[in-house]
């Protein structure tokens, strides 16, 4: 053990120093003697007053990591100067894995690790060992910190982190050439012998790859690697510890490697001659075929451009390029005609986009083929000789006349014969018709330019022995004007003269319209009709440019004497035949200013010599007009005033019953009859009796008493009251209410009719006749009335 302990001293003084240092250090101290076996001497301490001699330590122990053995790993001894073996001190430890990981015999100081350490885990442990009297418990010296240390082992091999890898080099590459670099990591102790030292090696990929076995970059080994032969290499690479010696511990990772592509290969067609049919109805812009040249490059390398080699057929076809399969694609630029040619041929050239320049000395990087195309014959529809027609007719033309014929032929070997007829959707109404047979157009219908001065219809050409097969072609008819209509003035058919105007001015100038289709230098000429020669008040004065000024031939015009006047223009055209027609112009007289401007014309005029103006006149009308509106709507409150007055007197005759409080017996009377019953009977109480119905059980004749002449009417109603209240069958109201006492003070007495007669025939009114003049017609009316009575007839 000593001797383990001892080189174990001397391989940590080699590789980290041996370093010592005092637990304690003391300037007086001196380095002592190596002792023999791995111990750490812990100074004493005697008394206060003795100077204690000290002793200088190792402050380091190690041990092996990944120990296997049955018996705890003996580390190192603790021993303290004041220990003289008698057995009165004790060892303790504290720290780093004390009592799990390292334990200490309390009497000897012998530290042994009980279980396999990894230095990969943890490298070192720091730990604390202090002396302790066994008697008194106390410390003997201070407490000392030392290190143990885990002696690496080779136990972990390379790893590559960051495998497996991808790279990429160009195609074509020289030898060399980077491709990528690689790294392994050795968790082991670097600074421990060779147990990190790593070492690349290719276990797989040669001879194409080769790597530097301490940086672990990877080149190429072999000139000019071909992508079209070999795309795709996978390397084993193998990291080895140890410095790649035997026992070392290796680690592998897969390097993928692609070689890119690079335009090193030039387009070629796989055959020289490509043959085409193509049928002559093909339309222009048409794909008609496809031809293909190969090249082995990738992606924009192999990008090819078709181009056609001028020469035969050059003017007919063109080629492109399909971006998705690199494919050239025929199309027609111009119809095909097989009567007229049968076959074409041309070459096409195929070449890169993107070249390579370290390539050209490999040759051109284009190739060429030829081109056969054969046009085939096709059963094709009619062909008209024009693509549009264009005829002219004058209107009016007899129907059925002939204005023009349209030709179709049929162009293929063996011709038919044709048949035309109109296209009904563009001449709906029919107002031509066509020789099946001739193809000549006729008038259906009598044409009017000045209805519709252009027709635009479609005439349609079959085969007759194919009648599907149709063309279609465009027919424009103009319609020709024909004279017909004279020329008319245009507006203004009316204009004004001043009372104060001269001999010789111009008062209007007119113009003429005429709805036929003018020709050029179209002419218009105006004189004044016959009949208006005769001394004309006004004459007409032709320009010569289609327009006539209106020319005043006296001194003054009176609106008095005349207000109107209506001058017969005559205005003739220049066409074939002439036309012409007779306009009246309506002049009216007006009065103007000095300087010519029209002051009125109209009805105000007569007002002129009074100094209104229209504007004034509008105001008195307005005023007029207000006032009528204030009178009706006065008239109008009053009427509604008037009304509500009277409504009200009469509709307030309930509110007099209550007014009156006279119902009954009076206001001491509280078993009256309570108004509120007519407004909601279920305010009643239950406890009163009904006297709105008629009980049941109850029912008394009314009786009235005799009604003497001069009966007080005081007297009257108190009876009346009585009866009334008495009687269960009376209404829930008293009519009698109403009246009031109207005392004694009347010489007619009473007008109340509450102390007539039971009867009418009873009743005498020859009282009304003592009343005096007012009363006559009363009083003669009720006579009359009982001198009339039936009853006293005999």
């Amino acid at each position: 053990m000593l001797t383990r302990n001892s080189l174990y001293l001397l391989l940590w003084i080699l590789f980290d120093g041996g370093l010592l240092t005092p637990l304690q250090p003391q300037p007086q101290q001196t380095l002592a003697t190596e002792p023999k076996e791995n111990v750490i001497h812990l100074s004493g301490r005697r008394s206060h007053f003795q100077r204690v001699k000290r002793g200088w330590v190792w402050n380091q122990f190690f041990v092996l990591e990944e120990y296997m053995g049955s018996e705890p790993q003996y580390v190192g001894k603790l021993h303290s100067d004041l220990d003289k073996g008698e057995g009165t001190v004790k060892y303790t430890l504290s720290g780093d894995g004390a009592g799990t990981v390292f334990t200490i015999d309390e009497t000897t100081g012998d530290i042994h690790a009980i279980r396999s350490l990894d230095r990969e885990e943890k490298p070192f442990y720091t730990l604390r060992a202090q002396a302790v009297d066994i008697e008194t418990r106390k410390p003997l010296e201070p407490e000392s910190e030392f290190i143990i240390k885990v002696q690496d082992i080779n136990d972990n091999e390379p790893k590559f982190l960051d495998g497996p890898y991808v790279a990429s080099v160009p195609e074509m590459s020289p030898v060399g050439a980077y491709v990528l670099q690689v790294k392994a990591t050795d968790a082991d102790d670097p600074t421990y012998g060779n147990s990190a030292r790593v070492v690349y090696s290719i276990l797989q990929g040669q001879p194409y790859f080769s790597i530097d076995p301490k940086t672990g970059v990877i080149r190429t080994a072999l000139p000019n690697m071909d992508r079209e032969v070999k795309e795709q290499y996978q390397v084993l690479i193998q990291a080895k510890d140890m410095g790649g010696q035997l026992g070392g511990l290796a680690g592998t990772t897969i390097v993928n490697i692609t070689l890119t592509d690079v335009n090193d290969n030039p387009p070629r067609f796989p055959k020289s001659i490509f043959h085409l049919k193509v049928p002559e109805s093909s339309p222009v812009g048409s794909a008609i075929g496809r031809i293909r040249a190969v090249d082995p490059d990738f992606g924009k390398n192999a990008e090819i451009e078709y181009n056609i080699v001028p020469g035969d057929g050059g003017n007919l076809f063109d080629i492109v390029t399909d971006e998705d399969t690199q494919e050239g694609i025929i199309k027609l630029k111009k119809p095909l005609d097989f009567e007229t040619k049968k076959a074409y041929t041309f070459k096409v050239e195929a070449s890169n986009l993107h070249l390579d320049h370290r390539f050209h000395s490999a040759g051109p990087f284009k190739d060429t083929a030829t081109v056969k195309i054969s046009v085939l014959d096709v059963d094709e529809p009619p062909v008209f000789s024009k693509p549009l027609y264009t005829m002219e007719v004058y209107e009016d033309t007899p129907v059925g006349t002939i204005i023009g014929a349209v030709t179709a032929q049929d162009l293929d070997v063996g011709s038919s014969a044709v048949r035309y007829f109109i296209d009904w959707k563009s001449d709906g109404e029919s107002y031509f018709t066509i020789d099946g047979t001739e193809g000549t157009i006729a008038t259906n219908e009598l044409l009017d330019r000045e209805n519709m001065a252009q027709y635009n219809f479609s005439i349609i050409a079959s085969k007759v022995s194919n009648p599907l097969l149709t063309s279609k072609v465009n027919i424009l008819i103009n319609v020709l004007d024909v004279n017909e209509f004279p020329p008319e003035i245009s507006v203004p058919y009316e204009t004004a003269v001043c009372e104060n105007a001269k001999p010789g001015q111009i008062i209007q100038i007119v113009g003429a319209v005429d709805r036929d289709l003018s020709p050029a230098g179209q002419q218009f000429s105006f004189r004044l009709a016959p009949e208006a020669v005769i001394k004309p008040n006004f004459t007409v004065h032709d320009f010569r440019n289609n327009t006539a000024g209106i020319e005043t031939r006296r001194n003054g015009y009176s609106r008095r004497q005349q207000e109107l006047y209506f001058l017969p223009i005559v205005i003739e055209d220049s066409s074939y035949p002439v036309q012409s027609s007779t306009n009246t112009m309506t002049i009216r007289v007006c009065r103007c200013d000095s300087d010519g401007t029209i002051l009125s014309c109209n009805v105000e005029a007569i007002f002129l010599p009074v100094g209104l103006s229209t504007g004034a006149l509008i105001a008195i009308l307005l005023c007029i007009v207000i006032l009528l509106a204030i009178v009706v709507l006065y008239v109008a409150l009053r009427r509604q005033r008037k009304k509500d007055t009277l409504m009200t007197s009469k509709e307030d005759i309930r509110d007099n019953v209550i007014h009156y409080d006279d119902e009954g017996g009076g206001e001491e009377d509280t078993q009256a009859f309570d108004i509120g019953a007519l407004r909601n009977p279920k305010v009643i109480e239950e406890n009163k009796i009904r006297r709105d119905i008629k009980p049941d059980s109850l029912c008394l004749s009314r009786q009235r008493p005799q009604v003497e002449d001069n009966t007080d009417i005081r007297d009257f109603i108190h009876r009346r009251l009585q009866e009334n209240d008495a009687d269960p069958a009376a209404p829930p109201y008293d009519s009698l209410a109403t009246y009031a006492y109207e005392g004694n003070g009347s010489v007619a007495e009473s007008l109340s009719s509450i102390d007539s007669l039971t009867t009418e025939a009873d009743q005498d009114y020859d009282y009304l006749s003592d009343w005096g003049p007012r009363f006559k017609v009363l009083a003669d009316m009720f006579g009359e009335e009982e001198s009339y009575n039936p009853d006293n007839v005999t």
